[in-house]
């Protein structure tokens, strides 16, 4: 069965860090995006890794969010630092094809 399973939410000061993980299952990771959704607003592209490890990052995140993918974990990460109040959305990861189901996805609450 195609799964993905997002983890590693919390809440956090402004400033601090965490790190996002979406593990796969029933299917081998390549490429990965992740998305996120802010309360009351649509969800959003954040990141994206390609097969040979290209990254791209939408622009409100560029030098504070890295994506990147263990393979022997079948799992990709989005390293999220200097994390900013408007960063609290609920977090999803999604194949680019979008030929994956939408998972639980994850909470991130930047608050002092």
């Amino acid at each position: 069965q195609v799964q993905l399973v997002e983890s590693g939410g919390d809440l956090v000061q402004p400033g601090g860090s965490l790190k996002l993980s979406c593990s796969a299952s029933g299917f081998t990771i390549y490429t990965m995006n992740w998305y996120r959704q802010p309360p009351g607003k649509q969800r959003e592209w954040v990141a994206f890794i390609g097969r040979g490890g290209t990254t791209q990052y939408t622009d409100s995140v560029k030098g504070r969010f890295t994506i990147f993918r263990d393979n022997a974990k079948n799992t990709v990460y989005l390293q999220m630092n200097s994390l900013k109040p408007e960063d609290t959305a609920k977090y999803y990861c999604r194949t680019p094809a979008g030929d994956t189901p939408w998972g639980q996805g994850t909470q991130v609450t930047v608050s002092p």
